[in-house]
């Protein structure tokens, strides 16, 4: 009886909204999955957090509405934590901005500044949130391949003078999302170059930075000279506390980006639960012991995975940073054609890299998040099938 719009129409289906579909009709079969599929942490949110929300929850003021720019005491932990970690100042007053989980915020941003015929500069492979918040904005997209060539960084070069006089934003993401690729100073220096010219914002997506091995520590792009004039950073809780579920993000950055993005917030929603801000508070002021043990973990899972790959002549590259592992089809297969083979014969959920465009066709995504004795039953199990 309905028509959907256009908009909506034109966006595929959300690729981990098929992946779980997929699996739950496997396990409702009765098979033993070991799922290598979604990002989403295996390890319980510490301890110090759930006290904190507990005890926020149990106060009656924390239950009214929340404010839309997020609570003073949240926003100051914030700029504390950037602080601490990136040596990076910001204004807690016009440069930082809560977040309900900073997908909602990066999904909302072009709202704020795209127009029709304006053109986001979208890296392909990438996290599905850039292309879908553009389209629901009436942007356009062009896409900047992401190639092993060139150490999955885009090459903005080539990036055609049409598209330039167009573009009003460009994505970022590194640590990168799928491709775990991690991006170093010159490229940074050259992008903040290329947007200041260009009069494009750069949305840097900033989620795994916390989430690096053998003494790498990823760096903030606001830590850079111009990067104030152009940047509007997202980070998140997620990945960092295992707090996936509890959706507790932020913006910052360039003040009139920040405070347009919560303009567009103010519409459309009122905020974060008080005791979801307070207890991200706690994780903020706290949590190096947990930090360290998650990398540590990540990383022993990570270092048996890629051996065990690489033993069966898979050729996998050790990442830096995130939780994921990118790695190239066995013989060129097709990305969905080969992660339905390892569902079917091995009973391994992994993500196939088309799902995140174009330019991922040839790889899958595997993910670090179950444990390192499952990590092995898997490499058993590709061991029958390679």
């Amino acid at each position: 009886m309905f028509k959907i719009s256009k908009k909506l129409e034109s966006l595929p289906p959300y690729l981990f909204l098929e992946i779980d579909k997929a699996k739950r009709l496997a396990r409702a079969e009765g098979r033993d999955i070991i799922d290598l599929g979604i990002g989403d942490p295996d390890q319980p949110t510490p301890g110090y957090i759930i006290e904190a929300l507990h005890k926020a929850a149990l106060d009656p003021a924390n239950h009214r509405y929340a404010l839309d720019q997020g609570m003073p005491v949240l926003r100051q932990a914030i700029a504390e934590w950037y602080k601490k970690r990136f040596a990076v100042k910001l204004d807690v007053n016009s440069e930082v901005l809560p977040l309900i989980g900073s997908k909602e915020g990066i999904a909302h941003f072009p709202l704020a500044f795209l127009d029709p015929g304006d053109i986001s500069l979208i890296p392909d492979p990438c996290y599905p949130p850039y292309k879908g918040g553009t389209v629901l904005a009436g942007g356009s997209i062009h896409l900047m391949p992401l190639l092993e060539s060139n150490n999955f960084l885009p090459d903005i070069s080539k990036i055609t003078f049409s598209a330039r006089r167009k573009a009003k934003i460009i994505f970022v993401n590194y640590p990168n999302n799928p491709t775990n690729a991690c991006a170093d100073d010159d490229f940074y220096r050259g992008l903040i170059a290329f947007a200041l010219k260009n009069k494009v914002i750069i949305i840097s997506d900033l989620a795994y930075s916390e989430m690096a091995f053998d003494g790498f520590r990823p760096r903030s792009m606001l830590e850079f000279e111009g990067a104030r004039d152009v940047v509007i950073e997202f980070h998140s809780l997620s990945k960092t506390f295992n707090m996936t579920g509890w959706r507790v993000g932020w913006a910052c950055g360039n003040s009139q980006l920040v405070s347009a993005l919560a303009k567009v917030k103010s519409n459309v929603d009122s905020g974060i639960f008080s005791a979801l801000q307070l207890a991200g508070v706690a994780a903020l002021e706290g949590g190096e012991d947990d930090l360290r043990k998650m990398r540590a973990l990540y990383q022993r899972r990570r270092d048996c995975l890629v051996s065990g790959l690489n033993s069966l002549g898979w050729k996998v590259f050790s990442p830096r940073a995130t939780f994921y592992v990118w790695i190239k089809t066995p013989g060129g297969a097709g990305s969905i054609n080969f992660a339905a083979r390892l569902l079917k014969e091995a009973n391994i959920v992994a993500t196939p890299g088309v799902g995140f465009g174009k330019y991922g066709e040839g790889y899958i995504r595997m993910a670090l998040t179950v444990p390192e004795e499952r990590i092995r039953e898997a490499l058993g199990r590709l061991k029958k099938i390679a």
